[in-house]
């Protein structure tokens, strides 16, 4: 079996790593995950060509995993509960070794280190929409129902305060109304924030989720899906804001029935729109 038909998959949560397995494997690709214990899904092993279960920190059985199988390069798809890093954590000896050379635990530094461990062990990443790239999101309203005016100003200035946080790596997603910052997002992730923002919105919320404005579209995409919405229409939120080209989108047929259903609102705005 050539090498260059063997991929590897760092499995976290949603629907990602399914779409990925099964893109890969229509494009020939033999594809071998590594999934992570309490966030991947189960049905990822019928994907697979082998399967490996690990606890978040078992980097030297992921290696191990990997070389056995003549993986030399892999994609990262998928979340990862933050939470997770405090409660179900099981660090080997080479995580130990990685953590020792990290200066902070904001996201994109720890997974840039990860990324530059596992190429230095001969394990290339690559980016994560490179098998899809048709699910991006693509720019333009998408629904019947338009914004207002006044949702209008919250999305551009929702935008531009939500790349502010993406720079400062706290987070991708920002809920505004009335001209104000309502929710960030933090460690709580996405659907948290949309019920904070959303329960003060009072019906009038707008949520924003971008890329960080140095995104490595290696990891860690902003994504959204027919849950996003269901989320916002429980909390009252009514308008939803994507990037375009740079947010992966699950089930947009149905995010648009559903939207047009409930008269809400998607766009996805261009950085310069």
């Amino acid at each position: 079996m050539p090498e260059s038909l063997n991929i590897g998959l760092i499995a976290g949560n949603g629907q990602f790593p399914l779409v990925f397995a099964n893109a890969a494997r229509e494009k020939g690709f033999h594809v071998y995950v590594a999934a992570i214990r309490n966030e991947a899904d189960a049905s990822i092993e019928s994907l697979a060509s082998e399967t490996a279960w690990l606890h978040l920190g078992q980097v030297g059985k992921l290696i191990g995993f990997f070389k056995r199988n003549n993986v030399c390069s892999a994609v990262m798809v998928g979340g990862i509960k933050k939470t997770r890093i405090f409660s179900d954590i099981r660090p080997d000896i080479k995580a130990v070794m990685l953590l020792a050379t990290m200066r902070h635990t904001h996201d994109d530094g720890v997974l840039r280190i990860f990324a530059d461990f596992l190429e230095k062990e001969g394990i290339m990443v690559r980016s994560s929409t490179e098998f899809v790239p048709e699910i991006l999101a693509e720019q333009g309203c998408w629904t019947k129902t338009k914004p207002g005016k006044s949702q209008m100003a919250d999305m551009e200035t929702g935008f531009i305060l939500a790349k502010e946080i993406g720079r400062l790596d706290i987070g991708q997603c920002i809920v505004m109304g009335g001209g104000s910052v309502l929710a960030v997002e933090a460690i709580d992730g996405t659907d948290a924030t949309i019920r904070r923002g959303g329960l003060l919105g009072k019906g009038h919320a707008v949520v924003i989720k971008v890329s960080k404005p140095t995104q490595d579209m290696r990891f860690d995409v902003p994504a959204v899906g027919l849950k996003t919405l269901e989320t916002m229409l429980e909390s009252g939120a009514k308008v939803l804001v994507v990037e375009a080209g740079k947010t992966v989108v699950f089930d947009k047929k149905d995010m648009v029935d559903f939207a047009d259903k409930h008269k809400m609102v998607i766009v996805a705005m261009g950085e310069r729109q």
